[in-house]
């Protein structure tokens, strides 16, 4: 004969079931997005634990299309790779109001890693976004030279075979700009992937 069921049993197996419920939910709404450029596809992985504003500010200009058509305007091979700020044409993009810096959030500038590219003011990143193609600790808060440091948000999980052809291509001054692909390397389509 079984033994009866207490009505603490009940809860703790409501609580184990919701519990494991959140779990899933949680795990099904980590994101990458997914980068189809004229050089090939990049996936990055989004960190909404630690940079949660971050990862909102890019996903939302993600879903808005803003990325769609704009191109990888700073290059330079033994840094990083910079887009998400202007079309073919150097003219730039539109943008919402910045974001607060999320430095200091356990995530590094390594090679590979995604950052919110700014100006000299800590909190003024919007759009622009950068790839790191070698170690950065520089850019890190812990080391930056305006104790503020640079947000990673974000880490490439595919292409940075794609990453490195990006690197690579000659670059000049155009637009005032300068490290500027001098064949324009465009990002044709930026989506939101659930993670499965």
């Amino acid at each position: 004969m079984q033994a009866s069921s207490t009505p603490f049993t009940f809860v703790r197996q409501a609580l184990a079931t919701a519990t494991l419920g959140f779990g899933l939910a949680v795990a099904a709404q980590a994101q990458t997005v997914k980068l189809t450029t004229t050089e090939g596809v990049i996936r990055i992985e989004l960190n909404a634990e630690k940079a949660p504003k971050s990862v909102a500010n890019f996903v939302q200009y993600v879903k808005a299309g803003h990325y769609d058509g704009t191109i990888f305007h700073r290059v330079i091979e033994n840094f990083m790779i910079q887009g998400g700020g202007f079309t073919d044409k150097m003219a730039q993009k539109p943008t919402k109001p910045p974001i607060p810096l999320e430095a200091g959030n356990g995530l590094l500038n390594v090679r590979g890693s995604v950052a919110m590219a700014r100006t000299g003011d800590p909190n003024s990143a919007t759009a622009q976004f950068f790839i790191n193609t070698v170690d950065n600790a520089f850019l890190d808060a812990a080391n930056a030279r305006d104790g503020r440091g640079y947000a990673v948000f974000g880490q490439v999980i595919e292409g940075m075979d794609v990453v490195d052809k990006i690197r690579a291509t000659p670059t000049g001054n155009l637009g005032g700009q300068q490290n500027v692909p001098l064949t324009p390397i465009l990002i044709t389509k930026a989506i939101v992937e659930s993670k499965k």
